[in-house]
Order: C-alpha cells, then structure tokens, then sequence
C-alpha cells in the first residue's frame, strides 16, 4: 500500500490533514517493529497508551501516525491523521483498500490447520503468482485489517486466515475481506466453553461463506457431517467437498511417510500420485484444498505436483528436528485440540520412520466444562503395543496419567504438573531409534523442552 495522508482521509471521510502530501507505505501498530515509511496506529490499552510511542515512531522513520482525537497534547510539526477510534478507523481504511485491490483474495477457517493449509496454498502458488499471506497469527479484528494493507498493491493472491472464538466474529473478519474463495478445514472442540458445543463450532465457521464474493467458492471437510449439513441447507451455495472419504469431489488414499514427507495419491477432479514435505495424514488433508484452490486458479495437474514437493510449514506444525541424543523430533507444538493431538499421536503410532514411539504431550486448553472427558479420551490413540513411551506435562494431563497408569508401567509413563526438568532427563534416554512427538497447547511451551536437545 503506498497512499498520501489526503486519500487515507478520503477512506475515512476525514478533512484533509497538514502534510497531506506524505506519502505511507504500510502499517504498524509496534514501535519495535516498524518499518520506514507505515502508518503508526496507537491503541489505548488498560495496561499500555500507545500516543506515549507516537514520538517514537516518528524517531524510527514511520511516515505518519494516527491520533485520537480526544487524546490530549499531540505533537506538533509530524504528519497526524485525527481519527475518533484508531481501531475503527484501522478497519474502515482496510474495507476501501481491500474495494481497490485487483488480487484473488482467499479466506480460511477451521478450528485446527488453518496456518498449515495458509502455508501449503501460498507454497503452491507462489511460483506462478505474487502471493502474500497472514503473518503469524494476525487472524483476529485487528489483525487481518493490518495484513489487508500490508498488501503490495501488485499482489495477485491474498491468502488470509481468519480465526475466532465467538459467533459473529468470523462474520466480521469475511465481510471486510469480501474472499473470492473460502475454506473450512474442520470442526473440532477449539473454544468449546465459548461455543457450547461442534455444531455451535461449526455453526461460527460457516459464518464465513457471509462475505464471500456471489459467484465465489467454498471449499470444505466434506468428512464432516456437520458441514455437510449446514452446506445442505443452502441451495445456491457453490461448495467443494475434500477429504480422507469417497465420495468427496477430491480425496486421498495410500498415504504413507517417509523421512522426507508424505506421499498420497488423489481421486476425483485430480487423479495422481504426489509428494508433500510435510509429516501427517491431516496435513495430506490440507494439502488437498491448496490442490483444489490451484487447479482453481489455473495450475494444471504437473505444476501442482513440482511446487508442492517445495512447500514448507510455518515452525512447530509437525517440524522434523533431530536433537543432539539422536532422537527425531517432531516439533508439533504451536497448538492443539482433541482432534489435533488425535491426529498427531496416531501420525507417530503408524509411522515406520523410527520403531521406538514416544509421546510428549501438554495440556490441551480452552475445552470448557468438559476437558476432563477430552484429556481421558486420548487414551483411546494410545496403545502400549505401539508407544514406547509417555511424558505428560500439565495439570489436566493428570485426567489422561490415570487412564494410562492401567497400561503402562513407571518406566514408560512419566507424569508432571509443572516442571519441564524431569521429561528434559527423561528423554536422554531417547536415542537414533526414537521418534518423539511433542503437542500441547500454545501456553504450555512444549518447545521448551526441545532447546535442550538443540542448543
């Protein structure tokens, strides 16, 4: 985005402000992070005014600030756009650039694999087109605004993820972003205390199909009864079913690991074999919706097939890491539900990369009334025939220890509530026959076990 002062008051209906003629070329809403020529946003914050960081920006090269118009003591002879709500007005100018912006704008939800599927589409297309896509997790109301005007103006993709964890705030985030494409990875048990229960999940997530373009597509789990319910019920939708399950427009079978990725093969409108470098059956789930958005957009069955054997994953999404005993790692942990960690324990269970399986498991959170039930049962995946060994970390962990305690012995299952130190000693004992997996909750840092391995 490069826009003068005076058009970024014509998005708001503003007066044109002094120095109308500076040019802006971005947005940030961090000092530490800003980058010669943005537009700084302050927020008042309970803990933090950030008009105290205005003088600031403008000392790191920013091109102009907003400022809040009941905000006392502006500073004077800098470039300032007084708005009522920097928040509101952060939002309004991300509505008229998005009304601008010539690029394929494509939406993804869905309670686990969001990023994921965001990396494996923008891997694919970025070899044919200039793709740009949500940075880390900046998938909320504030967000996805910012990653709509960090848009090069020449961009011909926008990949967007779109997260929540309430109704009405995909709603939101869709209609401001108007996509052209939509997609639903799954429905899992993310924000259940917030949703009540799958189908209010699901319910939140097909909000998304509200501001998609008229003639626009979603692509969805056809696996997944819910949506196929609540696609069901909308005649002119046009909706592309994917997933593991015949009778799905696209699906995939004989998927198999190896060192280096998954191989799978695909039936329906794509039929062929093909490689990913990335580790799981879900991700081999994900990696059919990018097939079908590519093909979408023009990509034949070839140029689908070379640029997937490139892609790669955002950290700590089934990240191989071989640590300093031996061990594999695979570094899964950025976040995790019932339905992520399901995935993940039975991905090591089958797995031929290494014979001796260990598991490395956090707490799971946000689960609502109901997290006892959903820790006890991942013990269903768990088999002592299959899994050498179990480390647990956290206290609702203490729900899953007790049902294993029935099947594994003191030597092969290692409980702890707090303290990374005893799973760091157990786990010398891994060696160059261990896969270890590690999955958790993002606020339980499960990576922190692996920098003793790395460092």
């Amino acid at each position: 985005m490069k826009k003068t002062l005076k058009q970024l008051a014509t998005w708001l209906n503003d007066e044109v402000p002094a120095f109308g003629d500076t040019v802006v070329s971005g947005i940030s809403i961090d000092t530490r992070t800003i980058k010669q020529g943005d537009l700084f946003v302050p927020f008042r914050g309970e803990m933090a005014n950030g008009h105290k960081f205005v003088l600031q920006a403008f000392e790191k090269r920013a091109g102009a600030s907003l400022w809040q118009k009941d905000e006392p003591n502006p500073p004077q002879g800098v470039p300032l756009l007084f708005v009522d709500d920097p928040e509101l007005a952060l939002q309004q100018m991300a509505r008229a650039y998005r009304s601008e912006h010539k690029a394929k704008f494509i939406g993804i939800t869905g309670s686990n694999g969001k990023t994921s599927t965001k990396d494996i589409l923008a891997g694919t297309l970025s070899p044919f087109f200039k793709v740009q896509k949500t940075i880390g997790n900046f998938n909320n109301e504030l967000g996805l605004p910012i990653t709509v005007l960090q848009l090069d103006e020449d961009t011909d993709v926008a990949v967007l993820e779109m997260g929540m964890s309430g109704f009405g705030e995909i709603e939101f985030l869709t209609k401001l972003a108007r996509p052209h494409m939509t997609v639903i990875t799954n429905i899992g048990e993310a924000h259940m205390q917030d949703l009540g229960s799958r189908a209010g999940i699901a319910k939140a997530k097909f909000e998304i199909i509200q501001g998609m373009q008229p003639d626009g597509v979603l692509f969805y789990d056809g696996d997944e009864p819910l949506l196929q319910e609540l696609v069901a019920k909308e005649q002119q939708l046009n909706a592309v079913a994917f997933g593991l399950e015949h009778g799905n427009l696209l699906y995939a079978d004989n998927i198999a690991a190896t060192t280096d990725g998954s191989s799978f093969s695909t039936h329906g409108v794509i039929e062929g074999d093909f490689f990913i470098s990335v580790l799981g059956k879900h991700q081999v789930k994900n990696t059919l919706v990018a097939m079908l958005i590519s093909q979408k957009l023009g990509l034949n069955d070839d140029q689908i097939c070379a640029s997937l054997k490139q892609v790669a994953l955002t950290d700590m999404r089934m990240q191989q890491v071989n640590g300093s005993n031996g061990a594999l790692f695979i570094n899964d942990a950025y976040n995790a539900a019932p339905t992520s960690v399901k995935a993940a324990i039975q991905f090591v269970a089958s797995t031929t990369i290494r014979p001796e399986k260990w598991l490395v498991l956090g707490d799971m959170l946000e689960l609502g009334p109901n997290e006892k039930h959903f820790h006890e049962d991942l013990s269903k995946d768990i088999r002592a025939e299959e899994i050498a060994y179990v480390c647990l970390f956290g206290p609702r962990m203490a729900y899953l220890n007790e049902v294993l305690k029935e099947r594994f012995d003191k030597e092969h299952l290692l409980y702890v509530e707090d303290d990374y130190t005893p799973i760091i000693e157990k786990l010398q004992q891994a060696n160059d026959e261990s896969i270890v997996l590690l999955k958790g909750s993002r606020g339980m840092k499960l990576e922190t076990i692996l920098r003793a391995f790395t460092s």
